[in-house]
């Protein structure tokens, strides 16, 4: 069996882990309290007497902080295209699969929001709200369309629209010459 040394024997950090450092007073304390620090808030009973019941917002807040939500959604859309404008700049025109990946997304984000719409505010939508709902989801819809413009743009500059006139030369029929020359000796 091993025996318990004496108090005595243990290190100086070991004694002073074990046993805390006597409270200093409020006067021999060097630091002052921070601003707005008062002693007597610190207890339970203290804060269980300044805690007030909270009321319920009103219908016209509810309704307000609705429209407020709608608008952060409605937005949403905006707040990305700087990032994807960037994305596109930086994936380049060559057909790689990473810039065909960042063009496929940059078309399927906002046709999925677009055929989601009414699903994407349908609970911000009261009785109440529905009159500016409108406004949110045209705002909505055209920040959508305007990302799709932007996969519209970087598509072109990956050379994949059929915007020239050499695109459409399968569906070209041959000219008929109105003269014919013949080279004579």
């Amino acid at each position: 069996m091993t025996t318990i040394p004496p108090k005595s024997s243990y290190p100086s950090w070991v004694r002073e882990l074990h046993s805390p450092p006597n409270p200093k007073t409020k006067s021999a304390s060097s630091i002052r309290d921070p601003p707005g620090f008062s002693a007597s808030s610190t207890g339970k009973r203290a804060q269980i007497s300044k805690t007030q019941p909270h009321k319920p917002p009103t219908p016209e807040e509810t309704d307000i902080l609705k429209v407020k939500k709608s608008w952060e959604v409605a937005l949403a859309p905006a707040k990305q295209l700087p990032m994807n404008a960037i994305m596109m700049y930086m994936s380049g025109n060559s057909l790689q699969i990473f810039s065909i990946m960042m063009v496929f997304m940059l078309f399927k984000n906002p046709l999925q929001a677009l055929m989601q719409t009414n699903a994407a505010f349908t609970k911000y939508e009261t009785p109440r709200t529905k009159s500016k709902m409108w406004v949110v989801k045209a705002v909505y819809v055209l920040m959508n369309l305007v990302a799709l413009g932007l996969g519209i743009w970087k598509v072109n500059g990956m050379g994949l629209l059929p915007t020239t006139r050499s695109d459409w030369l399968a569906w070209e029929t041959q000219r008929e010459p109105l003269e014919r020359a013949v080279f004579a000796f």
